[in-house]
């Protein structure tokens, strides 16, 4: 029998005491979240008698079905739709882009550089002025924006990685580059189109800081940016602050758990080369 390398056990380790330290906050809104409504939970410390009632009651009190359409429906408005966009454009800069032109990647990569607390303030206006402000549109088009240099970065790097004899091959077939966009392309970037799809779902449900600025009703933001409102209106009750806290997080550890081989491929993924 092999016996593991000292190496090996020290990155096994390593790696064990990381996931102990990732999980130890969850453990402790956990035994929080049973601990009995209007007690102050002390550390890590498993209730003798778990409420799991702070659950059911942190779902009503915080009205998380009503949360969880404006959610699905915010990320409905802006994953397909950046998807589609940033598809659309990474081919275009990869294989229809001349020399002349290559500048407009720039702009692209210029725009990772830009944070969101830069831009919320003149994004406010903007939102105000259009009308849109306290609307769940406030929260999709600036995101669909903000998304979109990342997104066209990502989908540009696979492309980049197609073999140039795929497109010349459908072209002699009689192939336009439309129908070699969809009929070649597209299925291709298939892993790479799942990815990204899956990394902008995370970050939109995620989203907090654009839903709490530019809209009021808790029940038109996304469940991260309406916790902020459960916090305010029920941050004296630990156990149930902590029992709704995760609530808001159960679907995108779901997620998670189901599409775990797509999560690795879409941090791999970004190791392509650009």
């Amino acid at each position: 029998m092999k016996t593991a390398s000292p190496n090996s056990l020290i990155a096994r380790g390593l790696i064990i005491v990381l996931m102990i330290i990732t999980l130890l906050p969850f453990l402790s809104m956990l035994s929080a979240a049973l601990a009995p409504q209007g007690t102050y939970p002390n550390g890590l410390q498993w209730p003798s008698d778990p409420q799991w009632s702070n659950f059911v009651r942190a779902f009503e009190v915080a009205r998380m079905d009503q949360l969880l359409l404006s959610s699905t429906l915010i990320v409905l408005g802006v994953v397909p739709l950046s998807v589609l966009i940033a598809t659309m454009a990474g081919y275009g800069l990869a294989k229809l882009t001349s020399n002349k032109y290559k500048w407009l990647y720039l702009v692209f990569v210029f725009g990772l550089t830009l944070p969101f607390e830069a831009v919320i303030t003149p994004l406010y206006y903007e939102v105000r002025a259009l009308g849109l402000l306290n609307t769940r549109f406030a929260i999709i088009l600036p995101l669909i924006g903000l998304y979109m240099p990342f997104s066209v970065y990502w989908m540009r790097a696979h492309f980049l990685n197609v073999p140039h004899d795929l497109t010349e091959a459908a072209q002699l077939d009689g192939a336009t580059r439309w129908k070699e966009f969809w009929l070649v392309q597209v299925p291709l970037a298939r892993p790479a189109i799942m990815s990204l799809t899956i990394l902008l779902f995370l970050w939109t449900w995620n989203q907090f800081l654009l839903p709490v600025v530019l809209v009021q009703d808790p029940m038109q933001r996304t469940m991260a940016g309406a916790l902020g409102a459960f916090q305010g209106q029920w941050g004296t009750d630990i156990p149930l602050l902590c029992a709704g806290s995760l609530l808001i997080l159960a679907p995108t550890v779901a997620l998670f758990l189901v599409f775990q081989r797509q999560f690795v491929a879409a941090l791999m993924q970004g190791a392509v080369k650009g």
